[in-house]
């Protein structure tokens, strides 16, 4: 991951802090261009850096046993990699996998301690980003509880789209099924639906999302509820 020096904030985490504050963390940042597939962090590791992505996405997975494992968030420009270290814990509970290849600025974990202890604005950050991401891990139990695996995948390729920032993006039908935690097969027969209905173009591991109202209806109220607590929230 080679490293060049940040010239702008793109991530919505950093962008809400006072000028000076901003300036005075982006000069604390590398910019890292990750690749997609790179671990960042394995559980129980020591975690050394903080990730705020700008271009790239990170997904969130909790292994289960040696075989099983689930995805239990996703990270991108809204929000950094790192809640442990934000809250005095400097190991991993998570594998941290890249799963959209872009940019995102890298800060050293114990630096990041000292600017959180001394910004009341960047404290106030994390800690409404923290609320966040605890109310979407509750949604998303819900959502696994009660709702149909087509209208979960919809909602997860929405939430993929918003922070790949474009309408084509890269996904295996292995990953899905780690995502949402069913099997391949039951992930085959939901994006086949999906792109019969004119919702996505799916084809050798690339999704194009083709009608984005329509995969938004076709999601279930979870995606709207998720949107809605992050803008309310993070401003």
């Amino acid at each position: 991951m080679p490293s060049t020096p940040p010239a702008f904030a793109a991530n919505r985490l950093l962008a809400a802090l006072p000028g000076g504050q901003l300036r005075r963390m982006l000069a604390a940042c590398d910019t890292v261009e990750l690749a997609r597939g790179d671990v960042l962090c394995r559980p129980g590791e020591r975690l050394r850096h903080v990730f705020f992505p700008t271009r790239s996405f990170i997904s969130l997975v909790m292994p289960v046993d040696a075989a099983d494992s689930l995805e239990v968030g996703l990270v991108g420009s809204e929000g950094m990699l790192g809640i442990p270290v934000a809250l005095g814990v400097d190991k991993s509970p998570v594998t941290a996998v890249v799963q959209g290849a872009g940019a995102a600025l890298r800060m050293d974990a114990g630096h990041f301690c000292r600017e959180l202890e001394r910004s009341e604005a960047l404290q106030g950050g994390v800690n409404r980003y923290v609320f966040v991401c605890l109310r979407e891990l509750a949604q998303r139990a819900a959502c696994t509880r009660f709702h149909v695996v087509e209208a979960r995948l919809a909602r997860r390729l929405l939430m993929t789209q918003d922070r790949a920032h474009a309408d084509t993006f890269n996904v295996t039908h292995g990953f899905l099924a780690l995502m949402l935690g069913v099997r391949r097969v039951g992930i085959t027969r939901a994006a086949t639906s999906l792109q019969n209905r004119k919702l996505i173009h799916y084809s050798r591991g690339k999704v194009t999302v083709v009608d984005r109202r329509g995969l938004r209806a076709a999601s279930c109220t979870c995606y709207r509820a998720d949107r809605e607590s992050y803008d309310r929230t993070l401003g």
